[in-house]
C-alpha cells in the first residue's frame, strides 16, 4: 500500500526513525545501514515495507531499493522474520550479505547475531538462485573484468570441462575476489571442478 514516505525527521535512533509527513508522524523501523546513510539530514525519502500481522502493523524504512529487495528476499525464508532480517542488514551491508549467499559462505552468515548454522544454510539454499538473477548480482559482476572471465572460461572448455559448470565456478571465484588474474582463476577452478 505504501511505497515511500518523504518528510522531515522528527526523531531518529539506530533502530528507528519518525518521519513527519504534513503533520503526521510515521514510526519506521530501520537498519543500521539506513541510519548511517541518513547523515543527519533534515528531510528524507525512505522506501517502505509494510509488515501486517494479527497483533501488529509495522513499517520498515529503507534508504534504497537494493536494501528493501534484499529484506523482502530474507523474510521469504522460513525462520527469518522482519526483525531478524533487519538485524542482518544492521550487521552487514546488503552487498556483503548477497555476496555471502551467492558464494555459499555459511561462516559469514553465522557471525550475525541470531543466525545459526541451519538458518544460514537455509538462507543460502533458498536465496542463492533468486539473488543470482537480481540486480545485486549484476552489480557484483559489473566490477569484474569480463575479459578475465571469458579467457578463463575458454581455457577450461578447451581442457574439456563442461561450459555451464566452468562458468558457475568462475563466477563464484570472481564474486569472492574480482581482482584475480586469469592464471589464478583457472588454477582455482581446476581445483573446484
Amino acid at each position: 500500500m505504501y511505497e515511500y514516505l518523504r518528510g522531515k525527521i522528527a526523531d531518529s535512533s539506530p533502530a528507528h526513525v519518525v518521519i513527519d509527513v504534513n503533520g503526521i508522524g510515521y514510526f519506521l523501523n530501520i537498519s543500521l545501514n539506513t541510519y548511517t546513510k541518513l547523515n543527519k539530514k533534515s528531510e528524507i525519502t525512505l522506501l517502505i515495507h509494510e509488515n501486517i500481522r494479527e497483533d501488529a502493523f509495522s513499517l520498515y524504512g529503507f534508504i534504497d531499493d537494493v536494501e528493501r529487495n534484499l529484506f523482502r528476499q530474507l523474510i521469504s525464508v522460513s525462520g527469518i522474520g522482519a526483525n531478524t532480517a533487519r538485524m542482518m542488514l544492521s550487521s552487514m551491508a546488503p552487498d556483503e550479505i548477497s555476496n555471502a549467499i551467492l558464494t555459499g559462505n555459511v561462516a559469514v552468515l553465522k557471525a550475525i547475531k541470531g543466525i545459526g548454522a541451519k538458518t544460514a544454510q537455509r538462507v543460502i539454499v533458498d536465496l542463492k538462485d533468486k539473488l543470482g538473477k537480481t540486480s545485486a548480482d549484476a552489480k557484483i559482476f559489473a566490477k569484474i573484468d569480463n575479459t578475465i572471465r571469458e579467457e578463463a572460461l575458454s581455457a577450461l572448455v578447451m581442457l574439456g570441462f563442461n561450459k555451464g559448470s566452468a562458468q558457475k565456478v568462475i563466477d563464484k571465484i570472481l564474486a569472492g575476489s574480482p581482482d584475480e588474474k586469469v592464471e589464478s582463476v583457472i588454477k582455482q577452478a581446476l581445483k573446484m571442478l
